[in-house]
């Protein structure tokens, strides 16, 4: 890992961006950490930016109010790294389907799958370089994209606990891997997504298997998760640290 810029924010936060390989990432610490701080990976939604402004603004909040040290990376074909031709075309499959009313379970396999297999390895060897460093100690939090979420979940056994939104596609494959998922979780969903079916939200998180599971649903459309509920995610990982 290579940390290739640092600031020291307003509000006392730490932000180096690094790069892992191919991967660029951002890592925000608190100011005047007196131990090592537990650690989230912060997973932003499908096709969009590690800097996207309500990541930082969440990220920043975490660290500054909380004491936590946060990640996010941007994943294959997102933020600042190349999208392919494939990928481009699963996208403008999947709009076209959705702007048409047909089945988009195929093309949501084809467009989901491959990124997940791609991005848990590259979060894992992130969370390895992350863990080596003495200002990063404890638990680990994951909170972000469904599919990766769940995946992540079940082979990295260092992930306490997990924050999932429920505004993406979930493949059926990761439905059913959802039931072997453990870990205390806590749902987002917003019951106005114009983009997202209620029941299937629904049916995805009745799949997962973990014994704590907590869903939260507020009135609202795709975008409009309220702030309240970084505190609530807090309070959930607080909870779980041990």
């Amino acid at each position: 890992m290579e940390f290739t810029a640092e600031q020291r924010l307003d509000d006392g936060v730490v932000e180096r961006e690094f790069t892992l390989g191919e991967v660029p990432g951002i890592l925000w610490t608190p100011g005047s950490a007196s131990a090592p701080a537990p650690l989230v990976l912060s997973g932003h939604p499908g096709g969009l930016h590690k800097r996207l402004p309500r990541l930082v603004a969440r990220a920043r909040h975490f660290a500054a109010e909380y004491g936590y040290a946060v990640a996010a990376i941007d994943l294959p074909g997102h933020g600042d790294r190349p999208r392919s031709a494939v990928d481009e075309q699963h996208r403008a499959d999947l709009r076209r389907a959705l702007e048409a009313g047909e089945p988009i379970d195929a093309i949501i396999d084809a467009f989901i799958l491959p990124l997940v297999e791609k991005a848990v390895p590259e979060w894992r060897a992130v969370l390895d370089a992350l863990s080596a460093l003495p200002e990063i100690d404890g638990p680990v939090w994951y909170e972000g994209m469904n599919s990766v979420g769940i995946r992540l979940a079940l082979v990295e056994p260092r992930i306490a606990a997990a924050t999932l939104f429920a505004q993406s596609f979930v493949p059926a494959a990761l439905v059913e891997e959802a039931r072997q998922f453990t870990i205390p979780l806590l749902y987002l969903m917003q019951w106005d997504d114009e983009g997202m079916e209620r029941q299937p939200v629904l049916d995805v998180f009745d799949a997962f298997g973990s014994p704590e599971k907590t869903l939260h649903a507020n009135l609202g459309g795709h975008k409009g998760t309220p702030w309240f509920e970084v505190d609530s995610a807090a309070r959930f990982f607080a909870r779980h640290m041990s």
